[in-house]
């Protein structure tokens, strides 16, 4: 895989508060440039929900209501995320989650294109028993020597993870165009064009 090919791509990852639907907590946006994250130029902000964090969400992340009480709101720095994400793809996994998630909080903002580690890892190793990110990790192996030391199911963490993960799936595929074929779902931005056949008109 030559890595200098890719369009300018982002790791994003999202916490919610519990809620359905959910309001942001944490977003986390880390750059992957010549085939390894940029952590120097990556974005993470804690935002305070409108609605309380529950004691679940809590309990998955760590953030509590208490630790966000002084965090700005979103739209205090819905402009910052905007700017960093704004023309380039993104990459989550379970990607239709964060994508949808994101999309709800940023109206006016659409990637260039989503790529989905999740189904990524469904086509490089099909048949493991699971593929969440913490059994795709363990499977894989991917070097986390230098992720933030906060830990899983914070933002930062794991968008570090997912790009690691990331790279380690793409060194499977020749091109960027085979990545994208294997790893961007159905009907989300980015998809490759169904082929058709051929008419007169």
């Amino acid at each position: 895989m030559n890595f200098s090919s890719w369009p300018p791509l982002l790791v994003v990852d999202v916490e919610g508060n519990g809620a359905t639907p959910p309001d942001l907590v944490e977003v986390a946006a880390l750059p992957v440039r010549d085939g390894r994250p940029d952590t120097g130029t990556a974005g993470a902000w804690l935002t305070r929900p409108k609605k309380p964090v529950t004691p679940f969400a809590a309990r998955i992340h760590g953030l509590t209501n208490e630790r966000l009480a002084t965090a700005p709101g979103w739209e205090e720095i819905s402009g910052q995320v905007h700017a960093l994400l704004d023309g380039a793809w993104i990459c989550a996994h379970h990607a239709h989650v964060d994508y949808r998630v994101l999309r709800a909080h940023l109206p006016q903002w659409q990637p260039a294109g989503v790529l989905d580690t999740l189904r990524l890892a469904k086509a490089v190793h099909p048949g493991l028993p699971k593929y969440s990110l913490d059994a795709l990790l363990a499977h894989v192996r991917p070097d986390l020597t230098q992720a933030p030391a906060v830990g899983r199911h914070r933002a930062t963490y794991d968008a570090y993870a997912t790009a690691q993960l990331l790279l380690a799936l793409a060194a499977h595929f020749e091109t960027w165009g085979q990545l994208v074929a294997a790893a961007v779902p159905p009907g989300m931005p980015g998809a490759p064009e169904p082929e058709t056949d051929p008419t007169l008109w």
